[in-house]
């Protein structure tokens, strides 16, 4: 392989088991797909770590949950980083890949010289599933906690879901010889089986009152996810993101005595599900007198995707649920 190259597990999600400790998994590596999402906008670095880690948690998490369509994670907070919002689209055919998506909305004035995380402030965290017409969409909600994105999905799982789960992520620039700098992102996801996870008995301990992974495992459980997830705090950086290091061979290394078996390795790939029809479909709900407030001087509407960049120019006459029929006039 040459500098440059892509790499055969670039942009991929490895689902394993620990038949030993019934906890199931995901390995990911993220490569073009960041780069695919953040040359859409020129965000200060610390955001784009923020999306970084949000796209990285989103295929994790995505891949883990049998979809027909769409996982989104949101972030809503109060502090310098106002959004965070990404989509999950799984497969419609077997074989091929999923697709991710992601943007944030951030205020350039606020943003300190503190940590990534630091510019999220009070808020919650969201996970929606949709999985298409004739089902009910699921959203769940938990605070704002801990000390990353990571922390916030884990005291989702351990608070709404009552699975014990637990992410080791490493993201940022990748400067290697001869290539263009560009971001990176690996990590994986531990989650016990949900069969073997017992409703949480005792207290919360988690920050705010919130349940957190121990909580929630017990006897022998709790054995086997206190190990397990001490074999992954051995996680190096570069095991996680590097180019030398495969999927299979990470966890070999990892959880050997644990027996992981794998599974499919499921590609993804940036990609926006937005149309023309979509934005129509969207504009659908609004009368002629409010589309005129919306028309440029140039007598056009306009619409922006702040996922992939998309513009649309529209004619207003052509839009709304009064489109194509006669005026006072001609009535």
């Amino acid at each position: 392989m040459t500098l440059g190259q892509k790499i055969a597990w670039d942009d991929t999600v490895l689902p394993f088991q620990l038949d030993n400790a019934d906890i199931r998994g995901r390995v990911a590596r993220l490569d073009g797909v960041l780069d695919g999402i953040l040359k859409q906008h020129d965000y200060p670095e610390k955001v784009e770590a923020l999306v970084a880690e949000m796209a990285l948690l989103t295929a994790l998490i995505g891949q883990t949950v049998k979809l027909r369509w769409k996982l989104s994670l949101q972030v809503q907070s109060k502090g310098a980083v106002r959004m965070i919002a990404t989509d999950y689209y799984a497969p419609t055919v077997e074989g091929e890949p999923a697709r991710i998506r992601a943007y944030a909305s951030y205020d350039p004035d606020r943003i300190t010289e503190g940590t990534p995380f630091d510019q999220v402030g009070e808020g919650y965290f969201a996970v929606l599933i949709d999985q298409g017409k004739g089902t009910e969409p699921y959203k769940g909600i938990t605070p704002i906690a801990g000390d990353g994105l990571s922390a916030c999905a884990e005291a989702y799982f351990a608070q709404s879901e009552q699975l014990p789960t637990r992410f080791n992520l490493s993201f940022g620039k990748s400067t290697e010889a001869d290539t263009a700098e560009h971001w990176r992102a690996g990590g994986v996801m531990l989650q016990h089986m949900p069969q073997a996870s017992p409703f949480a008995q005792g207290g919360a301990t988690g920050e705010n009152g919130l349940l957190a992974a121990l909580d929630i495992v017990d006897g022998d459980d709790q054995e086997n996810w206190n190990r397990a997830n001490l074999l992954l705090d051995t996680v190096e950086t570069l095991e996680l993101i590097g180019p030398s290091l495969a999927p299979t061979d990470l966890l070999v290394r990892l959880f050997h005595d644990e027996t992981p078996r794998v599974f499919d390795m499921q590609p993804v790939r940036f990609g926006c599900t937005c149309s023309e029809e979509r934005v129509r479909n969207s504009l659908s709900i609004y009368s002629a007198q409010d589309l005129a407030t919306m028309t440029t001087p140039e007598g056009v509407v306009t619409a922006d995707c702040q996922f992939c960049g998309a513009n649309y120019t529209l004619d207003p006459k052509t839009l709304g649920f009064e489109a194509g029929q006669p005026s006072g006039d001609d009535a």
